[in-house]
């Protein structure tokens, strides 16, 4: 799928469940909680897609989300596709082709999506707030980068790094205690789960089964059969995908922020 749709589609898991935790296990979270996990879920949705290096001297190439920041997040990119692509030299078997790149390899599986999630409540855990506010940048960036493209595209990296800056700051100022928000590794996970579950649905695919041997191969890419599966880029993606993922997210929101107006309307979620 392309950054967008995986964006948003991290949004509106992180609202949904979160409606579902508020309805169903009386977990009420603030507003400043609810709308910092969601753009970290959705900036986690992206961040698989830092494996897709470009141009870091030219500033040009690469996956949307790695031109977040410039050049910065270009060689974030490059080095962990050159990482992806190392660990899939190291463990592929037999059938398993040869590979000019690491993308949709390492950063699409589940080990690594664990990974992320458990180290990222490690450091919130080790450094409270400091370490609250540098994931927030960086994940709040790649939520604006997806959510807000078109946006992104025309204010250029620079803005966009100011306004994450900004967002992360106000954050911090406004973060209760001392060790920030509970949840924000289990948002960055789920973001990644989110964003490999929406490469299944492509004719591609992601080794979501790695590191289990199949058929003597390591890395083998599983996704929906060709006649179903959806074309990157396509109508079925832009306009049917994302209108739905956006009416959930709105209705999600709604109703944990002000459950009376769906009601007026005799609508439940």
């Amino acid at each position: 799928m392309m950054g967008p749709s995986h964006a948003l589609s991290g949004a509106a898991v992180w609202l949904t469940g979160s409606w579902a935790l508020d309805h169903f296990a009386d977990y009420h979270q603030s507003p400043l909680a609810l709308a910092v996990g969601t753009a970290v879920c959705a900036g986690g949705a992206l961040f698989p897609d830092l494996d897709l290096s470009g141009k870091v001297t030219r500033n040009q190439g690469g996956a949307t989300v790695a031109r977040t920041f410039g050049v910065f997040s270009l060689f974030i990119a490059e080095v962990m596709e050159k990482i992806s692509l190392g660990v899939y030299y190291a463990t592929k078997l037999s059938r398993d082709p040869r590979r000019n790149n690491g993308h949709r390899t390492l950063t699409h599986t589940l080990p690594f999506t664990a990974l992320v999630g458990w180290g990222t409540t490690a450091l919130c855990t080790a450094y409270g707030k400091w370490a609250v506010v540098g994931i927030l940048f960086f994940m709040i960036g790649l939520a604006l980068r997806g959510l807000f493209d078109r946006w992104a595209e025309r204010a250029g990296w620079v803005i966009v790094t100011l306004v994450s800056a900004a967002a992360a700051w106000y954050t911090f100022a406004n973060l209760p205690g001392d060790r920030g928000y509970p949840m924000i590794g289990l948002a960055v996970g789920v973001g990644c789960f989110t964003h490999i579950l929406g490469d299944m649905i492509t004719k591609a695919g992601v080794p979501i089964l790695w590191p289990i041997p199949i058929k003597r191969r390591m890395w083998m890419m599983i996704g929906l059969p060709n006649g179903i599966a959806l074309r990157t880029g396509s109508k079925a993606e832009v306009v049917v995908l994302r209108t739905a993922l956006t009416v959930l997210s709105v209705l999600a929101a709604v109703g944990l922020v002000a459950p009376s107006v769906l009601q007026r309307f005799n609508i439940e979620i």
